[in-house]
Order: C-alpha cells, then sequence, then structure tokens
C-alpha cells in the first residue's frame, strides 16, 4: 500500500499547537477551520493540551473526531488518581475506611519519602489511553499519518525534550505533568513534566522537521496585572505564567512573514475549569476565521485534499487495524515487588485471547485496584509472529514501607465529644508470596497498639493465614435510666490467629481463634478492678461492594459471623466460674440512587446466648445516624437490633456544580436498642430516632453536621469529621 500525504510542487506547512489546559478547546476550533480551507498539514507539534490535540489529529482523527472526544471525556478525573472504594480487594476496603488520610508517605531505605506529586498519573494515563486507543509503540512518530512531535521539561535540566517516538500516550501525558500536581513522567531515563516550562509554543521544532511555512495557536495565560494578586495561589500561578510566556515570546520571534500567528480571545477562560472547553473551541474558531484570508492561501484543491485525508484515514489503519487481531503473548515488564501470578489473576487476559480496547482498559483497572502500583500501563508490540501486549507495573516510589494515618472527631455539643487519631507502620512484600507485616496504634477515646502478620498462602493470594495482637484500652461513657453518664474502662490483651479465603475482591470467608485476657475498671463508683477471660473462635463470611462507606449511593455491605466462647469473671462480676456463650451477629448496609437522589438501608440485629449473668462482649449504640440524638456509644449491651433508612440529596452537584465532592442534605428515620445479657430482644422496647444533617464527602473522610432527636427525649446537635461514624 502506498501512502502519498504531500505534493512536491507545495509548500510544507508545520501546525504548532500551544498549551493552555482547558482553553485546549479553542485547539479544535482552528482546525475546523484549517480542513474547511482545504489546508494539508505535513508536520504538526505542540505541548501539554496542544501535545493532545496535536497527537489526536497526528494518529489520524479528524477535527470533529478528536471535538466528540474531548466534549465527552470528564477531563476532571485526570485529576484525581483514587481507586474507587468497590473495586480494591476487602482488606484494602478496610484499610481505607480505618486511615481515611490518604496521603502518600513511606519509608524507603531508611528515609521519609512521599509520592513526587499531588497525583501518580494513573487516571490521566487511562483518559489519554482512552482517546488515543491501544496503538502500538512507535520507533518514530514520522511513522504517523502526520509526523508529530511532544514536547516536555527536564526537570533535572530545565531543557525542553523533544519527544519523537515510543508510546504516544505517554508523550502526551510527559508534556502535561504539570511539575508538584502530577508526579513526572520517566522516558528514558529523564523525568519530564510540562513542556511548557521550557517551550510552549514550539514553532523552532516543526521548522526543524521541515515546515516552509508555520501555523503557530497561542492559547497561554497572559500575566496578570498587580491588582489582581488576591492571593499566594495568584502569585504561584504568576511565577508559572512568565516561565511560559518566556519560552512563548522567545519563540514568536521566530515567525516570519510568511508564517501565521493566532492568538484567540481566551484570557478570561481558566486553565483548569474543564467547564471552559467548548466556549474555548467557539474562541478559536473564531480567531481562525480572522485569520481564514491568509489560510486560503495556503489551500490545495478539494480533489488533491480529499486525497490527503484518505492517505491518512488508510494510513492510520496500519497502526488501528491490529487491535482487533489476537494477543499472540502477554510480556510482564514488572517494576515493583508484587508476585507475578498475582498481577496476571487479576489483569485476566491470555494469549489467544481479542481483547477490546474496553478489555484492556477493565484489566489494567483490575491491576491497579490491588493499590500496589504508582502506574498500571498497557501497549502493543507488534512482531512478525503476532501482536504481544505489554503489561507494565510500576510500584509506589515511596514503598514499599508505608505510613497510614486517620482521625476522627465527633461532638454532640454537649457531654459528649469523641477524638482519635490512628497511625499505622506497614511492611509490604516481604516474602515472594507478599506478605505483609502491620504495626497501629491508636490515640484518643479508644486507645489501642497492635502489631498484624498477613500471610497469603499462594501466589494469588486466595487464601492467608494472620495473626494479631493488640492491648486494647477501651472507654465506655454509659447512660443509666435516670439520663446520667459514668465512665468505665476496659483493658485487655487480644489475640487472635486466623484462616480466611479470599473469594475475590468483594468476598472473604474468614475463620479463627481468639484469647481476650483483661480487666474492667470503674473509678468514680467502685474505684476497682475485675478481671476476666475468654477463649474462643469465631467464623465470618464478608461481603462489600459499596462505593463509600460513609455516604454510599451504590452496593452492599454485609457481615455474618458467629462465634463460640469460653469465659471467665471475677466472682463479683458473675458467681459462675467459667461458661460458654454463642454469638450470632449480622450487620448490613446498601444503597442505591437514581441521578442526584439515593436512599440508603441500614440493619445489624446481635443475639448473645449465655448462661451467666455478666459479658464484656457488648454493642454499642449512640450518635450520629447510630440513634441520633444519643452520644456517641452511651448504649452498651451485648444483645442489638438497630435499623435505619436515610434519604440524601446531593445538592452540590446537582445544583451547584459542584464537580469534585458532593454536598449532601439528608434527613433519617432509626430505629433500635440493646439488651442485657439475661434479657430477650423486646421489639417495644425499640428507641426511634430522626436526623436532618448536611454532609460531604472528601478523599479525607466524610464530614457532617445536624440534628438527632429520639421518641424518648434524647436530642443533640452533633458535629462528625474524619472517618466513618
Amino acid at each position: 500500500m502506498s501512502f502519498e500525504l504531500s505534493a512536491s510542487n507545495q509548500p510544507k506547512i508545520g501546525l504548532v499547537l500551544g498549551g493552555g489546559g482547558a482553553k485546549g478547546g479553542a485547539h479544535i476550533g482552528v482546525l475546523k477551520v484549517l480542513e474547511a480551507n482545504n489546508v494539508k498539514i505535513d508536520y504538526i507539534a505542540g505541548t501539554s493540551i496542544g501535545a493532545y490535540v496535536a497527537g489526536m489529529y497526528a494518529l489520524g482523527y479528524s477535527a470533529s473526531e478528536i471535538e466528540k472526544f474531548m466534549l465527552n471525556e470528564d477531563w476532571n478525573q485526570g485529576y484525581s488518581d483514587d481507586i474507587p472504594r468497590e473495586v480494591l480487594r476487602y482488606r484494602d476496603k478496610e484499610l481505607r475506611d480505618k486511615y481515611n488520610l490518604q496521603l502518600n508517605f513511606g519509608i524507603r531505605d531508611g528515609a521519609l519519602r512521599s509520592s513526587k506529586g499531588l497525583l501518580v498519573g494513573q487516571s490521566m494515563s487511562r483518559l489519554l489511553r482512552n482517546s488515543t486507543r491501544s496503538v502500538h509503540l512507535f520507533d518514530d512518530f514520522d511513522q504517523l499519518a502526520i509526523p508529530y512531535r511532544a514536547i516536555a521539561t527536564d526537570l533535572s535540566t530545565s531543557e525542553a525534550v523533544v519527544i519523537s517516538s515510543g508510546s504516544i500516550a505517554e508523550a502526551m501525558q510527559a508534556s502535561a505533568s504539570v511539575p508538584g500536581a502530577v508526579q513526572p513522567t520517566e522516558i528514558d531515563g529523564r523525568l519530564l513534566v510540562d513542556g511548557g516550562i521550557a517551550n510552549n509554543l514550539p514553532v523552532d521544532v516543526v521548522k526543524e522537521m521541515g515546515a516552509d511555512i508555520v501555523i503557530a495557536v497561542d492559547i497561554g495565560a497572559s500575566l496578570a496585572q498587580s491588582n489582581e494578586f488576591t492571593s499566594t495561589m495568584e502569585v504561584l500561578g504568576q511565577l508559572s505564567t512568565i516561565l511560559t510566556n518566556a519560552s512563548t515570546q522567545w519563540q514568536k520571534r521566530l515567525l516570519s512573514e510568511k508564517d501565521i500567528y493566532i492568538r484567540p480571545d481566551i484570557d478570561d477562560l481558566s486553565t483548569t475549569d474543564w467547564a471552559d472547553l467548548e466556549e474555548s473551541l467557539v474562541r478559536g474558531l473564531a480567531a481562525a476565521k480572522i485569520a481564514e484570508p491568509k489560510l486560503q492561501t495556503l489551500a490545495i484543491s478539494p480533489s488533491e485534499f480529499e486525497a490527503y485525508q484518505v492517505a491518512k484515514r488508510e494510513r492510520s489503519q496500519v497502526w488501528f487495524q491490529p487491535i482487533y487481531n489476537p494477543v499472540l503473548a502477554i510480556s510482564l515488564d514488572n517494576l515493583s515487588d508484587v508476585n507475578n501470578k498475582l498481577i496476571l489473576k487479576h489483569f485476566s487476559i491470555n494469549p489467544g485471547d481479542t481483547p477490546s480496547e474496553h478489555d484492556v482498559q477493565q484489566a489494567v483497572n483490575r491491576v491497579y485496584a490491588l493499590n500496589e502500583f504508582e502506574r498500571v500501563e498497557t501497549e502493543f508490540k507488534d512482531t512478525e509472529q503476532g501482536r504481544v501486549l505489554v503489561l507494565k507495573t510500576i510500584g509506589k516510589s515511596w514503598g514499599p514501607n508505608y505510613l497510614d494515618f486517620g482521625a476522627n472527631y465527633q461532638s454532640d455539643v454537649t457531654v459528649n465529644s469523641v477524638l482519635s487519631i490512628d497511625m499505622a507502620f506497614t511492611r509490604s512484600n516481604i516474602n515472594r508470596y507478599g506478605g505483609l507485616w502491620r504495626n497501629e496504634i491508636s490515640l484518643g477515646f479508644e486507645e489501642y497498639i497492635a502489631t498484624e502478620f498477613y500471610q497469603p498462602l499462594n501466589a494469588e493470594d486466595d487464601y492467608y493465614a494472620s495473626a494479631r495482637l493488640a492491648f486494647i484500652k477501651d472507654r465506655y461513657k454509659l447512660q443509666t435510666v435516670t439520663q446520667a453518664y459514668f465512665d468505665l474502662e476496659k483493658n485487655h490483651l487480644r489475640g487472635n490467629l486466623a484462616f480466611g479465603y479470599n473469594i475475590n475482591n468483594f468476598w472473604r470467608f474468614e475463620f479463627g481463634t481468639i484469647r481476650d485476657v483483661g480487666e474492667l475498671e470503674q473509678k468514680s463508683l467502685i474505684n476497682d478492678k475485675f478481671p476476666f477471660d475468654q477463649t474462643g473462635f469465631y467464623s465470618s463470611l464478608m461481603y462489600d461492594t459499596l462505593d463509600s462507606i460513609s455516604f454510599p449511593t451504590q452496593g452492599n455491605r454485609l457481615r455474618v459471623y458467629y462465634g463460640r466462647f469460653k469465659e471467665a469473671y471475677d466472682d463479683r462480676l458473675d458467681p459462675i466460674d467459667s461458661r460458654y456463650a454463642s454469638k450470632y451477629k449480622i450487620d448490613w448496609r446498601g444503597a442505591f440512587s437514581i441521578r442526584h437522589h439515593g436512599l440508603v438501608g441500614t440493619a445489624s440485629y446481635t443475639s448473645y446466648e449465655s448462661d451467666g449473668t455478666f459479658t464484656v462482649n457488648t454493642e454499642r449504640l449512640g450518635g450520629f445516624l447510630n440513634l441520633s440524638g444519643y452520644g456517641k456509644n452511651v448504649l452498651n449491651g451485648p444483645k442489638k437490633a438497630f435499623g435505619a433508612v436515610i434519604y440524601q440529596y446531593d445538592l452540590g452537584r446537582d445544583m451547584l456544580n459542584m464537580t469534585s465532592m458532593p454536598l449532601y442534605l439528608g434527613m433519617s428515620a432509626e430505629v433500635g436498642n440493646v439488651w442485657d445479657i439475661q434479657q430477650s430482644v423486646d421489639l417495644s422496647e425499640l428507641i426511634f430516632a430522626s436526623s436532618l444533617f448536611v454532609g460531604t464527602d472528601t478523599r479525607f473522610g466524610p464530614a457532617a453536621f445536624g440534628f438527632g432527636a429520639t421518641d424518648d427525649g434524647e436530642s443533640s446537635f452533633f458535629v462528625s469529621l474524619g472517618k466513618h461514624w
């Protein structure tokens, strides 16, 4: 097949697309006018968002096709690398719920480390690959339908780097990796960041490629005036603009009279608000229309332009058509300590498969959901024998020893105020099967120090064993029938050994043994200590697909538990020397939503059967959405029944255009109570409660405030910050 993209008697046209973030829609407007006037592009180069649009055009997409991609893509997703909670492994769901402050900190080589940017770039990579499709690695970007270059900046030297081969999606990402916001992209051993720092309008690049005439589209930000600085962020933004403008001004000097410079009227638009994308397209179209008389002088005949377009489409089939061929082999480039078998199990694409682009992206998402990697990427390599799918996994640079933090504050604005701070140090992948050792400490209302070892029993982590030892100090603020409060402390050493089966990311089954030795202490009334000792076994079946533990909008969470214990207490607590007890417990939480309206249901039931008169195994009620109106955990008893229905309306996304996080208005109807060991669960004794609240769910945990009341006269205003209540 022969491809002829330019006629020898025509001047070579080079198109330069500058950086400007969300203003990048202007480039599409210019491309539309170029196509309408039969202007053939021979070379194309871009920086940042310009590198994206230029790369798409070089792959063979038309201006209308690029417009469709850009306007239908959720660009805000590129600013979040959070793994959706529902797809995490079960134990990682528990870890996120407990350690809600999602900070990328770890210890490596004896030093404290963190990620090189607020974002590691996985979501940006996914977004770019959705657009470019699963094309192969290019030996030279001159092989594209239009020879292409992306401009990045070497973080070590500040020099401009012209990317001319390899992965086109990776080239786009390197060109757009804003320093400090997005982790640098490593290519050929160089850490690359946003090309706007070194060359935001690469006129010199297309001239060097061979362009006789240059069309340069400048969408860079203008310098702000002195009276516009009202915050530190605006000053920092001005410094960034100074850098990009300096490079742009230098490049503009390279333009001659025959070149065409287009500057759309986009100064009042934001570089980060992707809602401006469509408006910037309109303004780019208007600017190109103004330059249309000059552009028309570059036009070729309609028949020549049609032949040029056909040749572009034919050339693009060279890399697009093989996407639908079977995979010859999977090549794993694993730059982490994670076992290869575990990665390939979750990737779940095998030689001989013919995966669609969606299948490949879902496979990447499954591997990334292991929460072990900074980046997970795929590329195709075409060989004489067939297509090889290359899977590259990059371990977290701040690991493999991680620091996790959690915090929670709750107050009913009266006598009850609860603050807890949690910290953990985890050594991961300490053996070939991915053994994990975690040490935890919690300070505040409930205190403990614990150590736990988790050991997969096979490379795929289907089966596991775990051992945990913890010293725990529980504080109970109990409410009597006369509404008086008194404090009780439970200090105990608990150890357990467990074996389990990770059925998949949603289901887990576990059984184990437990030993709990300690004492109860009540200083204000009795000022004495009462020892206790219990030993037993338990089994538990767990299922979890909730998208959020605090304000879920979809999914279910179910836990079914059975325990059998031998208990012994001080004679003053229970005259029976030792006895056996059985505990049955079921907890469910589920949610569904329609548009911005959500409904959440909660149900919990615990039955405790024993011949004794006392037990330390109690359930708790009280606090926000847990019999709202009562203080947190003031109702305690070994038997419990509770249910709630919660309505939440996402006012933020529906009316306030808050795209990054929700703002919920909600109300609840709750019912429940606790009973003593010798009492039967009596539905006539149920307490009814309700609440009105405002809340939000952030990557640092939920926040809510509101008012709750019960039918027995309890009421309170409440504030909750941090972990799930």
